[in-house]
């Protein structure tokens, strides 16, 4: 049985495939990594100089998850600005005071009802 030029390269390279995470070590991979991460963060950062308004990568992630519960905050948002435009906008009520300090103006009595009552009570 001969083996063709092809079928010993394609051997070599799942034998190299499989033994490379073998013989790399492992400071090397961790190595690799904090450079991902350092680069990662970094790209990060710029993002967030130039959209200040951008969510944490934690909201996103979580955004990412679960589209309807962003759906639903962004809607009770609006109804929380709605409510509120329309407590501005709406007609404000007079404020009532107590009888004791505008009698006047809520007692229906005249005035000379209103002493004759004084009159009475101090006796």
């Amino acid at each position: 049985m001969f083996l063709s030029p092809i079928k010993i390269m394609v051997i070599v390279a799942v034998v190299l495939l499989l033994m490379v995470p073998i013989s790399c070590p492992k400071w090397r991979t961790a190595s690799i990594e904090c450079a991902l991460k350092r680069i990662q963060e970094r790209v990060e950062s710029e993002v967030r100089d130039a959209i200040p308004d951008l969510p944490s990568t934690g909201d996103i992630a979580r955004i990412v998850r679960s589209p309807i519960n962003l759906l639903n905050q962004l809607s009770d948002q609006v109804d929380a600005k709605e409510a509120a435009e329309v407590r501005k906008n709406a007609p404000r009520r007079p404020r009532r005071c107590s009888p004791a300090h505008h009698p006047a103006q809520f007692d229906p009595l005249s005035r000379e009802q209103r002493i004759r009552r004084r009159r009475l009570i101090r006796r």
